[in-house]
C-alpha cells in the first residue's frame, strides 16, 4: 500500500526517520552530518539542477526537523534555498502568442502595457502593467494567462509575499498556520517544524506518556487495521492510546449549552479558523466559543486524573503545534505530532505495524468521531442539544477552507440580528474539515469514507461516553 502520495513528503519522511533513529539511538549528533548524504545517493540529481543543492535542501530540512529556527514563532517556514522563485505574478503573454495581425492586446491596454517584439509576438511591460486582465480577454488564442505563485494562491488570507529575489516570505502577523501554502508548493520550499525530539525525549525517560489521537487517523494508515495502528503507538513507549473523539464529545456537549445562552456561537476546534476570526474579523471574536478544543479538553481530563503523566496530541494538523503554545492549552498538552511524524517514528524503531495483533481503540461516540469532516461538528452539537433536551433551533454555516469560512463570517455577522439566521458557525481551515489536513500522509476521497466507517462502529449517544469517561480512574 503507498503511504505517501508526493515525492515531497517521501522526502520529508526519510529525513525525519534519520532524525527519529538518531535520537532513539543516542547517535545524532554523529550522524547528522551523513543524513543529506544517505537521502541523496549516487552522483545524478533526480529533482534539482544538481545533486549538491539536492543534499543542502536536505540539510535545511533536517533543521526543521529538529526543532527549525528557535527565533521564529511561527511553526510554518520557507526553506530559502528549496523555493524556485516563481515568476512574478500578474498577466504573462504565453508561448501560444501566434503574432496575429489584430493585436487586440495592444488596442485595449489602457496604460500602454503591450508592447511588440520583431516576431510580432505580443509582451507586457511589468512596470506599465495593472493587471486589468482586459488583454487576456480580447486574446483569441488564450495565450495571455494570470500567473500567481501556488504558494501565494493556497493562502486566503495574503500571509505570503515574495522578496526582490522571487523567493516566497510568510508574514507572521497574518499567517494563521494552516499549512495550506506548505500542501501546495511543489517544490517543497514550505515546511513545519518538528517537535519530534521533544517526543523523543519522553519517551526515553520512561515517562507516563499518553497519545491521544485526532478522530482522521482512521482515513490514513490505510494499509493496517486501527487496532494494529494503536498497538504500533504502544511499542513506541507511549503509556496508552486515546481518541480525541472523546475530547470532541466533551467539546460539543459544552457547545451545545453556550450556543444556547449565547445564541450565536463560532466552533473552537480548529485553532487556524479560531486565528483567521481574531486576525481578520475581531468584530466576531465575542462569538468564539470559550471551550478548549477537543484536544485540549481530552488533554485536561488525562491531567486531572493523571497528574504527572505527558500528553501528546497525533493528528493531520500542523496548526495544533501553535495551539499547544498557548497558556490556556500548554498546561494540558506537552507536544504535538503529525502523521507524517508518526510514521516516522514507526520506522525509525522498525515497526511494521502490519505484523501487530491489533489492540482495541478507546471509546468515543459517532458523533465525537465524524468532527474529522466538514458537517461533523454541527451534527454532533444538534445532537448534544436534543440529549440535554434544550429547545433550541441550531442553524449552521458549516464552511471548509477560509474562502468559505470569511464568506460565513461576514454573512453572519452582517444578518446575526435577523430572525431565523444562521447562528453557528463551523469553521474548518483545510478543506473536507481534518480530513484535509496539512500533515496528512495523503490525501483520498477514500479518508472520508474510512472516517465514517470507524464513526458507524460507535454509540450514537454522546452524554453516555462522556460519562462512562468521567467514571473510568
Amino acid at each position: 500500500m503507498k503511504k505517501f502520495d508526493s515525492t515531497i513528503k517521501l522526502i520529508k519522511h526519510k529525513v525525519l526517520t534519520e532524525i527519529a533513529r538518531g535520537a532513539f539511538n543516542d547517535s545524532l549528533l554523529t550522524d547528522l552530518p551523513d543524513i543529506p548524504n544517505k537521502i541523496i545517493n549516487g552522483r545524478h540529481p533526480s529533482y534539482r539542477c544538481c545533486i549538491f543543492k539536492e543534499k543542502a535542501i536536505v540539510a535545511e530540512r533536517t533543521k526543521a526537523a529538529m526543532g527549525g529556527n528557535k527565533s521564529n514563532p511561527n511553526v510554518i517556514e520557507v526553506i530559502d534555498i528549496a523555493c524556485d522563485g516563481c515568476p512574478a505574478d500578474g498577466y504573462h503573454v504565453s508561448d501560444t502568442c501566434r503574432g496575429c495581425l489584430s493585436h487586440n492586446c495592444l488596442e485595449v491596454c489602457p496604460r500602454n502595457a503591450i508592447a511588440i517584439r520583431e516576431d510580432l509576438t505580443s509582451y507586457i511591460d511589468k512596470k506599465k502593467c495593472i493587471n486589468c486582465g482586459l488583454c487576456a480577454k480580447v486574446c483569441s488564442f488564450n495565450a495571455i494567462v494570470n500567473f500567481t505563485p501556488p504558494c501565494e494562491a493556497a493562502c486566503k488570507i495574503d500571509a505570503i509575499t515574495r522578496e526582490e529575489d522571487g523567493i516566497s516570505k510568510i508574514d507572521n502577523e497574518k499567517c494563521v498556520s494552516c499549512g495550506a501554502c506548505m500542501v501546495k508548493c511543489p517544490f517543497g520550499a514550505i515546511n513545519d517544524k518538528s517537535f519530534i525530539l521533544d517526543v523523543i525525549g519522553m519517551l526515553k525517560k520512561k515517562e507516563k506518556v499518553f497519545a491521544i489521537c485526532a478522530p482522521s487517523i482512521a482515513g490514513q494508515f490505510d494499509y493496517a487495521s486501527m487496532g494494529q495502528v494503536i498497538s504500533g503507538i504502544k511499542k513506541l513507549g507511549f503509556s496508552d492510546v486515546l481518541e480525541v473523539a472523546l475530547g470532541a464529545d466533551m467539546t460539543a456537549d459544552n457547545e451545545s449549552k453556550e450556543l444556547a445562552q449565547k445564541k450565536l456561537l463560532t466552533s473552537s476546534c480548529c485553532p487556524s479558523f479560531v486565528l483567521f476570526v481574531k486576525k481578520k474579523h475581531p468584530k466576531m471574536v465575542k462569538h468564539i466559543s470559550h471551550n478548549l478544543s477537543p484536544m485540549g479538553e481530552l488533554a485536561k481530563h488525562l491531567k486531572q486524573k493523571h497528574k504527572d503523566a505527558k500528553v501528546v496530541f497525533i493528528g493531520p494538523c500542523v496548526s495544533k503545534k501553535m495551539e499547544i503554545q498557548l497558556p490556556e492549552v500548554a498546561k494540558y498538552v506537552d507536544s504535538a505530532l503529525t502523521y507524517e511524524e508518526l510514521q516516522a517514528l514507526f520506522e525509525s524503531r522498525d515497526i511494521d505495524i502490519e505484523t501487530l495483533e491489533g489492540e482495541d481503540f478507546s471509546d468515543a461516540s459517532y458523533f465525537g468521531r465524524i468532527f474529522a469532516r466538514s458537517g461533523g461538528v454541527s451534527e454532533a452539537v444538534k445532537e448534544a442539544l436534543k440529549e440535554h433536551q434544550i429547545d433550541f433551533d441550531i442553524k449552521p454555516a458549516i464552511c471548509s477552507g477560509l474562502d468559505e469560512c470569511n464568506k460565513a463570517l461576514l454573512r453572519v455577522f452582517a444578518n446575526k440580528d435577523k430572525v431565523g439566521s444562521e447562528n453557528f458557525i463551523e469553521g474548518m481551515a483545510c478543506s473536507g474539515g481534518c480530513i484535509g489536513g496539512a500533515g496528512n500522509l495523503h490525501y483520498s476521497p477514500k479518508n472520508k469514507f474510512l472516517v465514517e466507517q470507524h464513526a458507524a462502529k460507535a454509540s450514537k449517544n454522546i452524554s453516555e461516553m462522556i460519562n462512562k469517561a468521567k467514571a473510568l480512574e
